[in-house]
């Protein structure tokens, strides 16, 4: 066996009807990611002429004509067969040897552990410690059990499952959290399907520069749109917002109470419960009056979800303080949960959370409850190996690297 370049017709046939896919392994996200400055190689373990295994990887060209592999929740393989695994890692090191590769890092889409809330393993639940093991019989390295975001990829999230119905989906939600979301109806909140870039930019831009985060560049979202959602790889979910009209409506609220409060029409028993209407109203005038003159609505969240096979994740986020306000964040995951159960997805992953529920790192904690609200399970992937071919240059690559970051800075 060896692995070759392949083309793509080849690369989608196999991956589409692959029982282990990853929408970070689907041809679309290599070329999306081209936005991201990323160069993508589509590779694939034949035996013959018979297609074993697809691996969508990044290679990164160094010096000397060095370089150096990733990818990412790859590769694309059936993890229960030990045989072609190895088939697979022999063949990848024969790959990196012609190629001057430096090392070929994976972190498989495979689950380690289901979890219970405090992260411990469940006794009844999956557990995969045997491939871990044998991946490192094999000569991966092992990167180790991180806890937060350390790794390329999250080593921790939630699933939650929605091949059943809307209502199992709602009873497993946090009864505040599905209060929200009904609370949510009263704004009268408009849902598509749409995609304006340039919105979403802004967006993620101030959520980015509020939170003191790096986001990507437009042409990486534009790429992503072209590529992914154009091919059905992803769905939106944007929700526009209509503070003029939702100003009036308050306004008009508001006087008719306080005539009424004139008046002494308010019967004692209600005068609490009136009076925090009134506060309420009160607040929704303040922040409406701030997105005063979009009297044709305001796009005010837009949230990314790629879809594959029957896997559907939630990966980009981005709205403003007015779809916060009015409950538009929790209902665009609920809106998603919809999406995936109308598709009959097996789950819809929320794309990351820490592995310490209680940790004091930034806000990783107040995320990780966040998202338990919505009712997921709980898992912890295998993580990160590394498969080095050059132990010492692979040691010295840091150092390296920092040096020749510095010289092309000059």
């Amino acid at each position: 066996m060896k692995i070759i370049e392949i083309n793509e017709k080849e690369y989608k046939s196999f991956f589409d009807s692959s029982n282990y896919t990853h929408f970070m392994q689907c041809y679309e996200w290599g070329q999306a990611s081209k936005g991201k400055g990323l160069t993508p190689l589509y590779l694939g373990l034949k035996d013959n002429d018979n297609l074993k295994s697809v691996c969508l990887c990044f290679v990164k060209k160094l010096p000397f004509n060095l370089k150096y592999y990733y990818s990412p929740r790859g590769p694309v393989l059936d993890y229960n067969d030990k045989n072609l695994i190895k088939d697979f890692t022999v063949s990848m090191k024969s790959y990196l040897k012609k190629n001057n590769g430096i090392y070929f890092k994976m972190d498989p889409g495979v689950v380690l552990h289901t979890l219970d809330e405090n992260a411990n393993p469940l006794k009844d639940g999956i557990n995969n410690e045997d491939l871990h093991n044998y991946l490192i019989d094999l000569g991966y390295k092992f990167k180790g059990y991180t806890k937060l975001f350390e790794a390329n990829q999250p080593r921790f999230t939630f699933r939650i499952k929605t091949n059943g119905s809307m209502e199992d989906i709602e009873k497993n939600l946090n009864k505040t959290y599905l209060k929200t979301i009904k609370r949510s109806y009263n704004y009268d909140l408009e849902i598509t399907n749409e995609f304006d870039a340039d919105i979403f930019y802004k967006l993620m831009k101030d959520i980015a520069n509020k939170d003191n985060f790096n986001g990507y560049p437009k042409k990486f979202y534009e790429a992503f749109n072209e590529h992914m959602a154009k091919n059905g790889k992803a769905k939106y979910v944007t929700i526009k917002i209509y503070p003029d009209k939702l100003l009036e409506k308050a306004q008009n609220e508001l006087e008719e109470i306080n005539k009424k409060l004139d008046n002494k029409q308010i019967p004692e028993k209600k005068m609490a419960d009136t009076l925090n209407i009134v506060n309420r109203l009160n607040k929704d005038i303040e922040m409406f009056s701030k997105y005063k003159g979009n009297k044709d609505g305001l796009i005010s969240l837009i949230l990314i979800c790629p879809i594959v096979g029957n896997q559907m994740w939630t990966l980009y986020i981005g709205n403003n303080s007015l779809a916060t306000y009015t409950f538009a964040v929790n209902r665009s995951y609920y809106e998603a949960m919809k999406i995936a159960n109308e598709e009959k997805c097996e789950f819809l992953d929320l794309f990351g959370t820490c592995g310490d529920p209680n940790t004091k790192e930034k806000n990783y904690a107040g995320i990780h409850e966040y998202k338990r609200k919505m009712g997921g399970v709980y898992i912890e992937f295998i993580g990160e190996y590394d498969l080095v071919n050059k132990p010492f240059i692979n040691k010295m690559l840091p150092i390296m690297l920092k040096i020749y970051r510095k010289l092309r800075r000059k």
